[in-house]
């Protein structure tokens, strides 16, 4: 584990780890796009006919700063393996460039009850394995999900679904617990990809000679995308293949290559030099420089996402709410984005932004206050400070906010050391209690609050199931089921404010911001975006 008291000054990034989370250009209330620049409408784009920038073929070239975790959608959490998972698997529904919800292997769907809902399903669609794509595989991949046994993640999305019915061999029947409007929302993020169920069958063959779970899928990642898998050089480079099998329209690109290159400058040369077409993240100290280098561009757009600090409330002093508070008070969110974003993202009231349901301005915002936060830690027997650890994984970004912070907090007499931890330990430790303070962020991919206030506050997620902050508080459980379950928007979104309200005064986490999702792309290439998680959609994306 590296330790650093003062990590070097002026290091600015954008990270990619969990920021389970993308940028994305929401829609605003009209409807419209609010202006992601992309390959389609930037205005150094080449492309004045009309038409795609480049022919079919070729091999797209991806450079990321982080490798895929893994290749199962249902045990894994963190976006550098979505990016992966997003182009091998689909989802029953998927969001457009919109926000707005569209078929995926679903061609509709409806609730028949308040409770019941019926998706029909495409009819002809294939797995990577030649397994025909049915009712049946989306009631095993759903029930995988919930069982018990994989200990999934993703389980918090779908535990609301008591049964999974086959009604016929292409219309699937969800009955859930209570009335769930947000269901076809969460059938939307890719955590609900489909899996081969043949597969699935020996993934679990294969947990039965001790394996742990998931780890066939991760070898033999079958779904019904327009890319298959080809090979994996952990570390190094993966490369997906398209398939020309695929149900709908095939992907335009014969190969795509994801190419690990953890530094920041050593990407953005790629771009310059041709090696990559996309590359992802370019910092926001670097977008001058890509966005004055002929023949590369930015595409930037805001992010359906969180970036937080939080507290292991379990242990001292963070047992107490008022020292929770009292550094959330002291943190100086603007210094946060003037200095590492550079103006690229928004501040955050709460866990959600403009992009999702539940996101409300009339919360009651704690303000950057120094002077009652030391009143506070006086209040909680800490006149003096006292001395703590802040963790962050080897993210450029992270460690600049973890940087500012120790500036922050010194200035309350909190003695902060800064300890940075490879990104695969990072989410074991802290899923298992060791840290103190930690930054981390969530993907809000299903555009609705019901998601992150589960995975990141709710009890029944602890640990690895994404409440790292171990808060575990029976009348917030309580508050957050009772949102999840009405069905009048109106009063729901009262909920998620009062729920708002409730975390602010309990401060689990300090909320910090929203960033916006930068990467780079080559004139060379046409047809690629991201989605609100900052998910690679690569399958009309041609290259000259």
């Amino acid at each position: 584990m590296l330790r650093s008291k003062g990590l070097k000054a002026g290091m600015f990034s954008l990270a990619a780890a969990v920021a389970l989370a993308g940028c994305a250009s929401e829609p605003d209330e009209s409807g419209e796009n609010t202006g992601a620049e992309t390959p389609e409408n930037n205005e150094n784009e080449q492309n004045d006919g009309g038409e795609a920038a480049g022919g079919e073929g070729g091999d797209l070239i991806v450079a990321v700063l982080s490798d895929a975790n893994s290749l199962d959608p249902h045990t894994s959490s963190d976006v550098p393996s979505g990016n992966i998972q997003t182009n091998l698997y689909e989802t029953l529904v998927k969001y457009d460039d919109n926000m707005e919800l569209e078929p995926g292997l679903a061609e509709e769907w409806e609730a028949v009850e308040d409770d019941v809902w019926h998706f029909h399903l495409v009819e002809g669609a294939e797995f990577h394995d030649g397994t025909s794509f049915n009712a049946e595989a989306v009631k095993v991949n759903i029930e995988r999900i919930l069982d018990d046994e994989l200990a999934s993640p993703r389980k918090i999305l779908f535990e609301i679904v008591e049964e999974v019915n086959v009604v016929d061999d292409y219309t699937v029947e969800f009955v859930t617990e209570d009335p769930f409007a947000p269901l076809p929302a969460h059938m939307a993020h890719y955590a609900a990809s489909i899996v081969s169920p043949e597969v699935i069958e020996e993934d679990y063959a294969n947990m039965e000679d001790g394996a742990q779970p998931g780890d066939y899928v991760n070898e033999h990642p079958y779904g019904t995308g327009y890319f298959k898998f080809e090979s994996w050089d952990t570390g190094d480079e993966l490369v997906l293949t398209k398939n020309e099998d695929y149900w709908g329209e095939n992907a335009k690109v014969d190969t795509v290559t994801f190419s690990v290159v953890p530094e920041d400058l050593t990407r953005i040369g790629e771009l310059e030099t041709g090696a990559a077409h996309i590359i992802d993240p370019v910092t926001p100290s670097d977008m001058s420089r890509v966005e004055n280098t002929d023949g590369i561009n930015v595409y930037q757009r805001n992010a359906a996402s969180i970036t937080y600090l939080g507290f292991n409330v379990e242990k001292e002093p963070f047992d107490d709410e008022r020292v929770r508070q009292a550094i959330s008070l002291a943190l100086n969110k603007e210094n946060m984005l003037d200095g590492v974003l550079e103006g690229t993202g928004d501040a955050a009231l709460g866990p959600v932004n403009n992009t999702n349901f539940g996101y409300s301005e009339n919360v009651d915002q704690l303000e950057y206050d120094p002077e009652r936060a030391k009143e506070l830690l006086a209040e909680a027997g800490y006149e003096d400070g006292f001395e703590t650890t802040i963790w962050t994984n080897d993210s450029r970004e992270r460690m600049d906010i973890a940087e500012l912070a120790q500036a922050d907090l010194a200035a309350i007499g909190v003695d902060i050391e800064i300890e940075v931890v490879e990104w695969g330990a990072y989410l074991d430790q802290t899923g298992a209690g060791e840290h103190d303070m930690f930054i981390l962020g969530l993907s809000l991919g299903t555009g609705d609050a019901d998601y992150p206030m589960h995975m990141l506050f709710h009890s029944e997620n602890v640990g690895t199931g994404g409440n790292r902050s171990f808060f575990a508080d029976d009348e917030f459980d309580a508050m957050i089921h009772e949102a999840r379950v009405e069905q009048d928007e109106d009063t729901r979104l009262e909920m998620y404010e009062e729920a708002t309200n409730y975390l602010l005064d309990k401060s689990p986490m300090a909320f910090l911001y929203h960033p916006d999702h930068i990467m780079g792309y080559s004139d060379n290439v046409d047809g690629f975006w991201a989605d609100p998680s900052g998910l690679y959609q690569l399958k009309d994306v041609t290259i000259q």
